[in-house]
């Protein structure tokens, strides 16, 4: 876990919310979709361009304002693996006056391909990078040191195998266990906010000027799911969030927001203090249709919530 979540917030609410100072398009903006050859500000208005400041790689902007343009802003309610998303991150914006970090809404490849990887082949392995060790990872060290972000989501899906289902499987007598899809979000409604680190990657593949030749990607980090019990619990099956599985996106309250969004924050010692658990009873947890479990499906239907889990869907 982290491998599925939704995120339905517009611009305009993480705005609101965050304190977005950059990358936010006006309400008609986020609505229309670009034409082909869409301009640089149509661009930087949908956070499409490459993150601006004096320690960008060079070349980066250029390469980013040539690709082809993601189209408008719009609800995921099935966000999978090295699909683009939002992420709020305070940096340095280029050229500016002053080399006060800004806070920006940007979109990012979710899957972190290291900066001195040979190819991104294996992002869609590293969506997620665990809490424990983020520090020392040769992945995750440098990016937990100086470039840290928030993921905004509704909430995260979990799968659940059931106990006799898990000793078939483990007996071998069914190839693939039924697994039930759960919706984990806060019980009060507000942001999922992810913690979450973001790496820039140079294709050398490709030439200065490319439209390619930079990716900029980002990973979630996870920690131990918590045993407590959920804030609110569904009518049957799991009572805890370590009753559905092990791990769990590690999600940051209002109050550390600022602190681990500050890139002037290197001191690791400090900033692993940031990756401990959020206060228990936060979540609740409810059953939803398996149509989720295909990357495919999306739309709000997917988080309706169920009277009890479905019964006999093999994966």
């Amino acid at each position: 876990m982290c491998g599925r979540y939704a995120a339905s917030r517009g611009p305009e609410d993480l705005q609101g919310i965050f304190g977005i100072e950059v990358g936010v398009p006006s309400a008609q903006e986020s609505q229309e979709p670009q034409e082909p050859n869409a301009s640089r500000e149509s661009q930087e208005a949908h956070g499409s361009q490459e993150l601006h400041d004096s320690q960008e790689p060079q070349g980066s902007q250029k390469s980013q304002e040539a690709r082809e343009d993601p189209g408008p802003l719009v609800p995921d309610y099935n966000v999978a693996p090295t699909k683009e998303v939002l992420v709020v991150l305070d940096r340095p914006l280029k050229d500016a006056a002053s080399p006060r970090p800004v806070r920006q809404l940007r979109r990012l490849r979710w899957g972190l391909v290291p900066s001195w990887s040979r190819s991104p082949e294996g992002a869609a392995r590293m969506i997620n990078a665990r809490a424990e060790t983020v520090h020392e990872k040769p992945a995750y060290r440098q990016a937990f040191a100086t470039r840290r972000c928030i993921l905004p989501a509704d909430g995260y899906y979990e799968w659940d195998t059931g106990r006799e289902e898990r000793e078939l499987e483990v007996e071998g007598r069914r190839k693939r266990a039924r697994k039930q899809p759960y919706f984990v979000t806060p019980a009060d409604g507000s942001v999922f906010a992810m913690a979450g680190l973001y790496e820039f990657w140079r294709d050398p593949t490709l030439p200065d000027g490319h439209p390619r030749s930079w990716w900029v990607t980002c990973s979630v980090i996870t920690t131990e799911a918590e045993t407590a019990p959920l804030a609110v619990p569904p009518q049957e099956g799991p009572r805890s969030l370590a009753d559905i599985h092990p791990r769990m996106p590690l999600m940051l309250t209002p109050d550390r927001w600022d602190a681990w969004l500050d890139p002037r924050h290197t001191d690791t010692a400090e900033l692993r203090e940031l990756l401990a658990p959020p206060p228990e009873r936060l979540m609740r947890a409810y059953p939803v249709g398996t149509a989720v479990s295909n990357v495919r499906n999306n739309g709000p239907e997917l988080l309706k919530e169920l009277s009890g889990p479905e019964e006999g869907t093999l994966f």
